[in-house]
């Protein structure tokens, strides 16, 4: 009589698998190669009719894993049945190829065979087992199936006529009403009583107490199409039979079930039968059999499968995924704790778009920030491109391109994830009045510039000049965002971040100053009557991208302190590790001043300046209150400020102690040396 022949399971993995073991290998798994539950679905076998022949065409057996695959909870689609297995994946290509893959599938069958001997179960039948290697750069899955299945030694035999259909063996009413219970407690394997009742094979010996041999029957969810070879799930079912019911289960009847639905009126049921016997085991009915499984590749070789993504997924996810990667990297050994989605989710205000605006740009982008705004007056220039990245020489045509917007669409064609905006915009600044004709202009752009402003959680001042800093710095403080400023000299720069208002200042914590708080004098004209060379920022070249990442590293650090922007300022020159309390990125200090002649950096702690006329309480104040007036009044008037903060009678209590001093001038004629 002819051997049985089954049909083996084969892999459909569905897309959403690979993009889901992405995310877990690198926010879950990181370097661990724990092996993992998982779990798959198969349904009962399908064919389909080729439209232009009216062929059947059969589908594979298959068992599919999908995106929810390491859900725990989840449940199988309607109509599928759950199998579970144990995932592994390898940190390195090498590892995968190097495992011992004999080990790891017999354990696999191991634990399939003590459910069976120990448990009297049926819910591993069809365990899986699952290695992968995710090569995460390029995007392509390596990974090998085994579905463990014992071997029965004498080998399984069918009886004449073979498989037949179901219909041939069971009346229509048994079938429909076979149908209609498994609709109603879903079980992949079954017994059938008389064909009218069915039962968990659990119940195998109470179930078919006194019922003749002719009246039992054994089913399961048969996911194979073929009309003369069941599916995978039979090997183990009859080895279960095998090793627990060895008197009784030498011959079988078995019922392939392959209806999902009822079949339509005039069509016959799918379902297969067919009567199996082998004699019963030489050895120990409970001795374990040998298991084979591995799934082939495509060319039918015991070798693994690889899927590769990369041309099927979008450019743009592909690049958006990208850019996470070596950040989220730095998760997996370094710095566990790292908060990259609050780095990421910080949207940043870029005041210049020069030289410091352009590497700050490229930094923040690096650190996977999404939302960038830049903000300057200028257009490109021939002297720009070779020291502000964000341009080329093409942009200096013509007369130049806007320069913010200009870096913003560059910055979309390096990354097209990213939401990169750019506004011309001038900033109104003191020691420059606003001619009565012009007044509305300049209270249109200081509208512009705090709806800009209050849109944004991080502002970074990169101008040129002094005075143009006093705005953005009033209104910042104003609507607490955190504040962080660079300015470069020939050789020297300095980085701070600016500390909070005086009144949300916490208990017990210092107020860190602002960039005016170190000056006795309001900001004022510094670019009238400039020559060339103080004219355009002429500093060593490496300068502005070693200030810009110390900037955009600086707000790293307070977006990852646990007080974020109050968090306080460490002494100057403190060592990190006595330090308590420090961030997850280490110290947080308020300025750093640095010294390329010396290649060194100065840490500077500056308290902030009851009198000071960028982010003292009388100027905030006067500014919530009066709005663009009091800023109006500032721009033209260059003794507003010191009144306003108190500074004009500082300099009258300086000059009137100069006129108090009684200076001691020796008059004599001769010298006393």
């Amino acid at each position: 009589m002819p051997i049985v022949q089954f049909t083996p399971f084969s892999s459909l993995v569905q897309p959403g698998f690979w993009h889901e073991l992405t995310s877990l290998k690198i926010d879950v798994l990181r370097l661990s190669d724990e092996a993992l539950p998982i779990t798959g679905s198969y349904s009962v076998g399908r064919s389909i009719n080729d439209r232009e022949t009216g062929n059947e065409i059969l589908l594979g057996c298959n068992l599919s894993v999908g995106p929810e695959s390491f859900d725990k909870s989840a449940h199988p689609p309607s109509g599928a049945f759950l199998a579970k297995g144990h995932f592994k994946n390898y940190n390195t290509i090498e590892e995968f190829k190097a495992a011992d893959k004999s080990v790891l599938f017999n354990q696999e069958a191991e634990k399939i065979w003590e459910s069976i001997i120990a448990k009297r179960e049926t819910s591993s039948l069809s365990d899986f087992l699952l290695i992968t290697y995710a090569d995460l750069k390029k995007y392509k899955y390596y990974y090998w199936f085994a579905f463990p299945a014992f071997a029965a030694k004498p080998a399984w035999e069918i009886d004449e006529p073979g498989w037949k259909l179901a219909s041939d063996e069971l009346t229509n009413e048994s079938l429909s009403s076979i149908h209609a219970q498994l609709r109603a407690t879903p079980l992949p394997f079954f017994l059938v009583r008389s064909g009218v009742e069915i039962a968990p094979v659990e119940s195998y010996s109470t179930f078919f107490a006194d019922v003749p041999p002719a009246e039992q029957t054994i089913g399961f969810v048969d996911p194979s199409a073929s009309p003369t070879s069941p599916g995978w799930p039979l090997r183990n079912l009859l080895a279960y039979l095998h090793a627990l019911y060895p008197t009784t289960s030498s011959s079988v009847r078995v019922l392939c079930w392959r209806d999902a639905e009822v079949p339509a009126a005039g069509a016959p049921w799918k379902s297969r039968f067919g009567v199996v016997h082998a004699a019963p085991p030489a050895a120990d009915a409970q001795t374990k059999p040998s298991a084979v499984g591995w799934e082939k590749n495509p060319q039918g070789k015991l070798a693994p499968r690889v899927a590769d993504l990369a041309p099927m997924m979008d450019p743009t996810r592909l690049a958006d995924q990208a850019v996470d990667l070596n950040l989220k990297l730095m998760r997996w050994r370094i710095l566990p704790a790292l908060d990259l989605e609050k780095i990421s989710s910080t949207r940043c205000l870029l005041l210049g778009a020069g030289t410091l605006g352009c590497y700050v740009a490229r930094t923040l982008m690096g650190w996977g920030v999404r939302d960038i705004t830049l903000v300057d007056s200028g257009r490109v220039s021939f002297s720009n491109p070779v020291r502000q990245p964000l341009f080329e020489f093409e942009d200096c045509l013509e007369g130049g391109k806007p320069k913010a917007q200009c870096a913003a669409a560059r910055m979309k064609k390096i990354f097209p994830g990213i939401n990169a905006t750019g506004h011309t915009l001038a900033i109104p600044m003191p020691g420059h009045p606003v001619p009565p004709a012009l007044v509305d202009q300049a209270r249109e752009e200081v509208k512009r510039l705090e709806a800009l402003i209050d849109a944004h959680d991080a502002v970074f001042l990169l101008m040129d000049s002094r005075e143009s800093r006093w705005l953005p710095t009033v209104i910042s403080a104003a609507k607490g965002k955190i504040v962080l400023n660079a300015a470069l000299g020939f050789d020297t720069f300095l980085v701070m971040r600016h500390g909070v208002r005086a009144s949300k200042v916490r208990e017990g914590a210092s107020q860190l100053g602002c960039y005016y708080c170190n000056d006795i004098v309001a900001p004022a004209d510094s670019l009238t009557d400039r020559t060339l060379d103080e004219m355009c920022t002429v500093t060593r070249p490496g300068l502005a991208s070693l200030a810009a990442s110390t900037a955009v590293e600086l707000l790293a650090s307070v977006l990852q302190h646990p007080d974020g922007v109050h968090a306080g300022a460490p002494p100057p020159n403190s060592d990190p590790s006595q330090l308590v309390g420090a961030g997850v990125l280490g110290l947080v200090p308020h300025q750093l001043r640095g010294f390329l002649a010396q290649f060194r950096n100065l840490h500077i702690v500056g308290a902030a300046y009851g009198r000071c006329t960028g982010c003292s309480e009388s100027v905030l104040a006067a500014y919530e209150t009066q709005g663009f007036d009091m800023i109006l009044q500032a721009l033209n008037d260059d003794k507003y400020l010191p009144h306003l903060t108190g500074l004009d009678k500082l300099y009258e209590e300086g000059q009137k102690a100069l006129e108090e001093v009684d200076w001691d001038v020796d008059e004599g004629g001769e010298d006393d040396f």
